[in-house]
């Protein structure tokens, strides 16, 4: 970035000059001359001082092993999601990315000096492949909990987001009170079903005598309300309009997109969700990720982000 604004000051500079001669008269003094010959040559000077420093500069920053083995790849693989509007979608026609967390993972490739690479993942997949070592890190509307955080490192929380439940109009559901007996589609790996039944509990529509927030699982919980795993959102918003579920819940921006016409959410939202970038546990990537998160925090940045896709 020092080299553009230098080089932009250096062009700027001699059109400058190169107007004001123009504007004197045909016979221009050698003293004039000799003034353009100087400032030109000063600007040259200043820019390649410049670009020698920051070369120098970037010579010297030592970097973790596993951030200098991308820097050496010249690639960032990144894990993101690709049917969440505003977060990360992947246009069917272009094959181009867009949203939130792409411009995060653009910026993080930029800082680094080196290309970004985008891998689709879903709820079930992110943490396999970063664990593969098929990913440097996640982007992928991942929220934190205290249990993730065991096997993974997770930076100060980027955005916050809330759960709640969308449905067919023509099913009158309308509130948590109406999902009793309900079946619900949720996404395998979330934490969706969980936040959904300790929500009915909490507020008296189901009984919670045998949950156990430790050993709860949505493939085998069927007190007062039951859950359809899919692999996928757009897997769920079919098995909505099909019947084979009663209702879709997930974080309320991630159903923004499948909330067509004949489709509402329910009145409630429940269980804020925190997203940040997954990393390895304990890694180089981990330190250099939380740096930059926090930075772009204190200075705007993400709020602009969030601004821009309408997340605000």
């Amino acid at each position: 970035m020092k080299k553009k604004r230098v080089a932009a000051l250096l062009l700027s500079t001699v059109m400058a000059v190169s107007m004001l001669a123009g504007c004197g008269s045909s016979s221009t003094s050698s003293s004039e001359e000799d003034a353009v010959e100087e400032t030109t040559e000063e600007a040259t000077e200043e820019t390649a001082e410049t670009e020698e420093s920051a070369e120098e500069a970037a010579a010297e920053t030592e970097y973790a092993e596993d951030v200098q083995a991308i820097i050496d790849r010249g690639v960032l693989r990144v894990g993101v999601k690709n049917a969440v509007i505003g977060f990360g979608y992947q246009d069917e026609l272009t094959g181009e990315y867009e949203g939130m967390e792409i411009e995060l993972a653009q910026m993080i490739a930029d800082y680094l000096g080196v290309e970004v690479e985008y891998t689709a993942v879903t709820a079930a997949t992110r943490t396999e492949l970063l664990d593969a070592g098929d990913i440097d890190c996640v982007l992928a509307t991942f929220t934190i909990t205290e249990e993730r955080q065991k096997s993974w490192d997770f930076t100060t929380p980027y955005y916050t987001d809330y759960v709640t439940v969308l449905v067919e109009d023509s099913s009158g559901i309308t509130s948590l009170a109406d999902l009793v007996d309900a079946k619900v589609g949720v996404s395998s790996g979330s934490t969706s079903a969980k936040s959904l039944t300790e929500t009915m509990i909490e507020g008296g529509y189901i009984d919670g005598t045998d949950y156990d927030a430790d050993t709860f699982d949505a493939a085998t919980w069927t007190t007062g309300i039951s859950f359809q795993q899919y692999d996928d959102y757009p897997t769920i918003s079919t098995a909505l309009s099909a019947g084979e579920v009663d209702a879709f819940c997930v974080d309320k921006s991630i159903l923004a997109v499948y909330n067509t016409d004949g489709r509402s959410y329910i009145e409630d939202e429940f269980a804020p969700q925190e997203y940040g970038i997954a990393t390895t546990k304990d890694s180089g990537m981990s330190e250099l990720c939380e740096t930059l998160i926090t930075g772009w925090l204190a200075d705007g940045t993400i709020d602009g982000l969030i601004i821009e896709y309408g997340l605000d």
